[in-house]
């Protein structure tokens, strides 16, 4: 889930960039800051969106710098236990495939693809039903449901356990295969 919220906080200004535009260089510094860390309540930071508000800049003492007060909305991704994501696959190994959610990975173990037995096929960087024929590759997309979640201040850190063995999850073809069955089980 994505979310936005305001932040205050002191923004460090150093001597050489007081030629540019103050708001850039603000939102530049805090993005570098903060892009990329993780807060347990608010999620991922992803970007600064708007500065609201500059204070007058301070000088202190022994620092060239200016420091500014600023009040800032930042969008923030915060994944939820249960909550239904679409991602694409970005990696496939013999233990399972990841993700790409948003800004984040998560892993779907072999075990979490489909109720059918999964064989991996080195030569092709997939994952295979035995009985169904169903193919997970690199580059498809999927819809997973997050089963599990440990948020750690840095991302490297973070797990994110995905399934798609429930309806309506699995790779979006398989899926759309589903709907199709059933439309025309339906009409006969």
């Amino acid at each position: 889930m994505y979310l936005v919220s305001k932040i205050e906080d002191t923004v460090r200004v150093p001597p050489h960039r007081f030629e540019e535009p103050l708001r850039e260089v603000a939102a530049e510094i805090l993005n570098e800051n903060y892009m990329g860390k993780i807060d347990k309540k608010m999620g991922l930071m992803v970007t600064v969106k708007e500065i609201e508000d500059i204070g007058v800049g301070r000088v202190i003492m022994g620092d060239g710098a200016a420091y500014h007060d600023v009040v800032f909305t930042a969008l923030f991704y915060k994944p939820e236990l249960h909550e239904i994501v679409v991602g694409e696959v970005i990696e496939v190994t013999d233990f399972g495939a990841f993700v790409r959610i948003g800004p984040m990975d998560g892993l779907v173990h072999v075990s979490q693809v489909t109720d059918d037995y999964i064989n991996y096929d080195a030569k092709r960087g997939a994952l295979l039903g035995k009985e169904s024929k169903k193919s997970l590759e690199e580059g498809n997309h999927v819809r997973a449901r997050i089963v599990a979640l440990s948020l750690k201040e840095r991302s490297s850190e973070t797990k994110i356990g995905l399934t798609m063995r429930q309806p309506g999850l699995g790779r979006l073809e398989w899926i759309q295969e589903e709907k199709d069955k059933a439309k025309k089980k339906r009409k006969s």
